[in-house]
């Protein structure tokens, strides 16, 4: 009973996280979780919608261009190279965490600033995608594209939930974008060599890996299946 008081004392009386885990980052997995489920829900509808019908548009005949490329039939080679993208941008988070971690002013601005790169070349990939897409005449309620059993558009489903969710996405990736060019101006300011950590590119960070995770799914659901 003594060690147990001890205990509480040691994690309450001094003002320590019971989890061993700052107040930020906590909030931040909170965030995490409740976009999560945000996330689920619409992927979810997509897919009840998406196998409660036995016609639906072939994915690589929605997503064969490529720009400059012409009327060339190249599948799902320029969603690979957005997913690619994505991914390195991701890596490049990671760096800077790292860098972070040990106090690298020159790094954490290095690999940051690719991260912000990534993000924004994947943000024109998905532009050129968007406006590719409504050329051919795809919106909310509008769907151009004939079945993969070589029926007519039945119904816009696809292009609905299509538009909702990789905007939304898309809204997301966007927000990260800038939350890491706010970061990157306080780290060449010196804010958080003044603080002796870099715990904010840190929280950052798993915002970004979440959002490059939620990719992973949208890209399962709509290019794949």
């Amino acid at each position: 009973m003594e060690s147990a008081v001890t205990a509480k004392k040691k994690w309450w009386a001094g003002g320590y996280s019971p989890f061993n885990v700052s107040y930020g980052k906590l909030m931040m997995w909170y965030f995490l979780m409740s976009d999560a489920f945000t996330f689920g829900a619409l992927l979810i509808s997509y897919g009840t919608v998406r196998f409660s019908n036995t016609s639906w548009p072939d994915p690589n005949e929605v997503f064969h261009s490529f720009p400059l490329m012409g009327e060339a039939h190249m599948p799902l080679v320029f969603v690979s190279l957005m997913t690619f993208i994505l991914i390195m941008s991701s890596v490049t988070m990671v760096l800077a965490v790292h860098a972070g971690k040990f106090m690298d002013k020159k790094q954490v601005v290095k690999w940051l600033s690719l991260t912000i790169v990534g993000g924004i070349a994947f943000l024109s990939c998905q532009a050129w995608e968007w406006t590719h897409l409504h050329h051919q005449g795809a919106w909310w309620g509008s769907n151009p594209f004939v079945n993969i059993d070589g029926t007519g558009p039945l119904n816009s489903n696809f292009t609905d939930f299509f538009f909702t969710i990789t905007g939304f996405h898309g809204l997301h990736v966007t927000s990260g974008v800038i939350l890491n060019i706010i970061v990157l101006i306080n780290v060449l300011k010196g804010t958080y060599e003044h603080r002796g950590h870099y715990e904010m590119v840190e929280k950052v960070g798993l915002y970004w890996h979440f959002v490059d995770l939620v990719w992973v799914f949208v890209f399962t659901c709509f290019y794949l299946l």
